[in-house]
């Protein structure tokens, strides 16, 4: 039998054999293709603030809330197609995994579309609202300009990655996606030398441009994937779009919220070098959320599978499993973020004040990385399940209910330092944690009651 025979079986019997590793296998590859990104990021943020300045480190601060918002519809409805795919696997539905993957491309063109559009009518304007200002504000400007345009192939990328997780292949994507970075930070310090901000900003599109093209390549002419990809699966199905988007759309609404929320602590921040060192944290906060988001993805395939095939005991097995590994990871990043932020932060900046509050966010915020890992593990496992409210009622809770306006509070109000600001996101993701898994626990208990009462 060849591989390809072989890439086209279905994934779930295998994964049902020995669940252990079926999440490591979805998870590792997914990991070392966000390491490879993450590591991208690093190094545009390395080549910005040292060559460029502290202007243009403060920009990438400013156009990351809007990316994050275009990120967080192509993730969030990506998210949806994989619970949907992967439950259809599940119950063994071949035809309709089919149909389910070539409406999420068809999901996948309408967005870019629209963000495109909505990008170009509204870009003006979008950074004087956080208060951006002089050189920081024509930075952000002039790279958001060119990322905004080219973003339709980052969409369209990772709607496919989601098509793919669906059913169980996440190490495609990851070599696709891994290539492309490589492809990037190459691209990166040469048009950075010639064009500046502009440049790193050219150096992106390019690479999303040529990674887009080889997953249309393989999957749309070469036909390597289990699920099947031709036109006759492109018509318009409401039936199953309406499925895809009632799991995607609070997953979706929940990272907008999450990338407002970074707006908003942009217009509290009110300082162009405090929204450098808390967004340039962020970038090097990232490799701690690469295993978590590796495994909590990995989980809503695996959720999806073992629920449309009824084994209850599987789904619980694999959350005890992927909750122990994900904490495991949490706390060794915590621990190397307190230790080491220091002889971290001035890899990437001159600026002894955005390198003295980044310290001070580590300081107190990687003691919420456990916290973390529960609340958003939880989340998807429900995602999974075939809940996507909680996700989006536990984020409202987070960054609405508390991170908002208790930051506006300490520092508007209070007149505090913005120091305080960092333990209402250490107590928000306290909370959030906590009713995330009692949450998840209801939903499960109530979902094999059902099975039981069915049987």
């Amino acid at each position: 039998m060849s591989s390809d025979d072989i890439s086209k079986k279905s994934r779930l019997n295998k994964f049902i054999e020995n669940p252990k590793r079926a999440l490591w296998e979805l998870a590792i590859p997914m990991m070392f293709g966000m390491l490879i990104q993450s590591v991208y990021m690093l190094t545009d943020t390395a080549f910005i603030g040292k060559w460029v300045g502290a202007d243009a480190l403060a920009a990438l601060g400013y156009v990351f809330p809007y990316m994050f918002i275009i990120m967080g519809i192509t993730f969030g409805l990506g998210s949806g197609a994989t619970s949907v795919i992967s439950r259809y696997i599940g119950k063994e539905d071949k035809e309709s995994a089919d149909k389910a993957a070539g409406q999420t491309i068809l999901i996948g063109i309408i967005i870019s579309i629209i963000i495109v559009l909505i990008t170009l009518v509204f870009r003006e304007n979008i950074f004087t609202i956080q208060g951006a200002s002089g050189e920081a504000a024509i930075n952000a400007l002039a790279y958001f300009r060119i990322l905004s345009a080219g973003s339709v192939f980052m969409i369209l990328s990772m709607f496919i990655r989601s098509i793919l997780s669906g059913e169980g292949d996440n190490i495609f994507p990851m070599k696709v996606l891994g290539s492309g970075t490589v492809l990037n930070i190459i691209l990166d310090p040469i048009f950075i030398y010639y064009y500046g901000i502009q440049g790193a900003a050219m150096a992106t599109v390019l690479s999303q441009l040529a990674v887009c093209l080889i997953f249309f390549y393989y999957l749309g002419v070469r036909k390597t994937s289990y699920l099947d990809l031709s036109l006759s699966n492109f018509y318009f199905n409401g039936a199953i779009i309406k499925e895809i988007l009632s799991f995607g759309i609070p997953s979706t609404l929940s990272m907008t919220i999450m990338a407002m929320g970074s707006l908003i602590l942009n217009i509290i921040l009110n300082s162009p070098t405090a929204v450098a060192a808390v967004q340039t944290a962020g970038r090097i906060e990232h490799l701690f959320f690469l295993p978590i988001i590796s495994i909590s993805s990995s989980l809503v395939t695996l959720v999806g599978m073992f629920f449309g095939a009824e084994r209850f005991d599987l789904i619980r097995f694999i959350i005890r499993y992927g909750l122990k590994i994900g904490l495991f990871f949490s706390g060794i990043s915590a621990l190397f973020f307190y230790m080491s932020a220091k002889h971290i932060i001035p890899f990437f900046t001159n600026s002894p004040e955005i390198i003295a509050i980044s310290i001070s966010y580590f300081s107190v915020v990687c003691f919420s990385y456990p916290f973390v890992t529960i609340g958003m593990t939880s989340s998807r496992i429900m995602q999974g399940l075939g809940y996507g409210k909680p996700t989006l009622i536990l984020t409202l809770i987070r960054v609405v209910l508390i991170n908002a306006p208790l930051g506006y509070f300490i520092t508007r109000v209070m007149g505090l330092p913005i120091f305080y600001i960092w333990y209402t996101i250490l107590l928000s993701s306290f909370v959030a944690s906590t009713l995330g898994i009692l949450w998840m626990k209801s939903v499960i208990s109530k979902e094999e009651s059902k099975v039981s009462t069915v049987t």
